[in-house]
């Protein structure tokens, strides 16, 4: 076997080993040769304490350093970020958010299948968001796991964690923070729960996502915003 090959050969085996630890790929193979990662937030996105071994989980203390890795790494030209979750940690997944919002380089990410309750942030943290049409987007109150103290001082810490999640998303979309807690309050929808489920259509017709689409229109875009940031620098 040649050297060339060699090194492609270790190259895939290299990706499918992070794929399979992280959910994380390097997209580099495109005819514009412009170096995208790829970083999957799937399952439930554990916090500060470990879930089961048989949930599906996205793990924040793996996520929050890889950002600060393409944040750092010159190579990297845009983050896509895919994302099917049912929610998880409130804190991880708003520290996750917020680290995506702040990064200099182009993201773009894709609701598959769900992303629901604090996957919500982390969806529109993206410079620029797409959902896939039969995906849906769910939300509704923080919720608290364990004992709950039925104590005034409870309940404003739960309504200033409520308002940091509705700010955030009223920040980084075009949905009015008085529209989402409209939407988290409705009893209408949810069995035995407060809150909405938007399918794709509905959630780009009510400002939180961008646009419809699947994964071409979601790479088209990135190109796009790598091309706009390398003409500005």
């Amino acid at each position: 076997m040649s050297e060339e090959k060699e090194e492609k050969l270790e190259t895939v085996q290299e990706q499918n080993q992070q794929i399979e630890d992280l959910g994380e790929a390097m997209l580099e193979e495109n005819e514009r040769k412009y170096h995208i990662q790829l970083l999957t937030i799937i399952g439930e996105v554990e916090g500060h304490e470990c879930l089961p071994n048989n949930s599906k989980t996205t793990k924040y203390e793996h996520i929050l350093p890889k950002l600060a890795i393409i944040e750092d790494s010159r190579e990297t030209d845009g983050l896509l970020i895919l994302l099917n979750t049912v929610g998880g940690d409130v804190e991880a997944g708003l520290a996750i958010a917020e680290m995506i919002a702040s990064l200099s380089k182009p993201t773009v990410s894709l609701v598959l299948g769900g992303g629901h309750s604090i996957g919500v942030p982390m969806a529109v943290s993206a410079d620029y968001s797409f959902i896939v049409p039969s995906a849906t987007m769910v939300i509704h109150p923080v919720r608290s796991n364990g004992m709950f103290i039925g104590v005034m001082q409870t309940y404003r810490n739960m309504e200033k964690i409520q308002d940091r999640i509705t700010r955030f998303i009223a920040d980084h979309s075009n949905m009015k923070k008085e529209r989402i807690e409209e939407l988290m309050l409705d009893t209408s929808q949810l069995v035995k729960d407060v809150g909405t489920m938007l399918e794709g259509e509905e959630a780009v017709r009510e400002g939180l996502i961008n646009e419809t689409g699947g994964i071409r229109e979601a790479m088209e875009k990135l190109y796009e915003l790598i091309e706009k940031r390398r003409n500005i620098c």
